[in-house]
């Protein structure tokens, strides 16, 4: 097979897993996220290997990028960046709770957790979900393959229905990206109109 070929190939195959994905879960997560931010709730995001990145990014994009005037900022956590506390959890108590014992220092109840697996087999990904669900978190997945123990512990799991990992692993980035510009774009009038409202007179607002 050919270069070119190769590339029309995977194009096609990321195209029809695309065409796969559960809208309203999509849509779901959307909603637990926007009601978090104006509620205060923290939220929470992990992942290994490039599942790690994906938090990561989704971290960033979250805090930074829906920022809206006359709206809460996120307040969203990256489980897989602080590596001091990462590692020594790691090295002293193993790799498998390196996620639950930073929640559990953390969390409070109706707070956010989402967990990127493409396997859905995670070891430490399940503890922090056990972990999670102790303490009431709305709990969310993103998976691939055939969604693995992930997919089944959690309240909402956006499940990318592929075995290339490679398919699976960019649908999650875009679904980050795809997520965050829905909040961004849904929020836009909602803060416009809260800040009209501010600058009006009191006697205009009424009681």
């Amino acid at each position: 097979m050919s270069s070119m070929e190769q590339i029309k190939d995977y194009i096609t195959g990321l195209q029809q897993t695309m065409d796969q994905l559960p809208h309203q879960l999509i849509a779901d997560v959307i909603g637990v996220l926007h009601e978090a931010r104006l509620k205060g709730n923290q939220v929470f995001i992990m992942g290994n290997g490039g599942s790690a990145a994906t938090a990561s990014h989704f971290v960033c994009d979250l805090a930074k990028n829906t920022r809206q005037e006359g709206l809460p900022h996120f307040r969203v956590i990256g489980l897989t960046d602080n590596m001091a506390i990462f590692s020594a959890y790691a090295n002293d108590e193993g790799y498998e709770s390196v996620f639950s014992q930073q929640l559990a220092n953390l969390v409070k109840p109706d707070d956010v957790i989402i967990g990127i697996s493409a396997s859905g087999n995670s070891k430490n990904v399940l503890n922090a979900i056990v972990e999670a669900k102790k303490h009431n978190l709305k709990t969310i997945g993103f998976t691939g393959f055939d969604g693995g123990l992930l997919g089944k512990m959690v309240d909402i799991n956006i499940h990318v229905k592929s075995n290339v990992i490679e398919y699976v692993e960019d649908i999650h980035l875009m679904l980050e990206h795809m997520i965050v510009k829905a909040i961004k774009d849904q929020t836009q009038p909602e803060a416009n109109i809260r800040t009209s409202m501010a600058n009006l007179p009191v006697d205009v607002i009424g009681d």
